[in-house]
């Protein structure tokens, strides 16, 4: 199966921004959900924002409701996330994925496939 890939990340100081792009194969289509995730070392993979292909509607963590926004072209197979405002807990290594069920999306690892190879995200204060 074709992973996606990652991009855009880097090392920025805090209160500066990046923006994420994943590019998708079209085997999305059939995805109800794409999905942002991040795993800082030594803790989980958890779910940063996710988008619901169909309606546009989007969903996010409380930690990053504000600062992040995730958005979707379609005709490009690319996912987005625009980040400012990072904080220094905001590093660590990011994945895009698909997945999902109908009806909405939940921000849960679980839900989505593995994803790519990542891109890292450094936040120094």
């Amino acid at each position: 199966q074709v992973q996606p890939v990652e991009s855009g990340g880097g090392s920025v100081q805090a209160g500066g921004s990046l923006r994420l792009s994943c590019a998708a194969s079209g085997y999305t289509v059939s995805s109800w959900c794409m999905g942002w995730f991040r795993q800082a070392p030594g803790k989980e993979r958890e779910g940063v924002a996710a988008i619901y292909r169909l309606s546009g509607l989007t969903y996010y963590a409380d930690s990053v409701k504000g600062r992040f926004t995730i958005s979707q072209d379609n005709a490009k197979n690319t996912l987005y996330m625009q980040m400012n405002s990072l904080k220094p807990e905001d590093t660590g290594m990011y994945y895009c994925a698909t997945g999902g069920r109908p009806g909405r999306c939940f921000l849960d690892p679980g839900d989505f496939g593995s994803g790519g190879q990542g891109t890292q995200v450094t936040v120094s204060s």
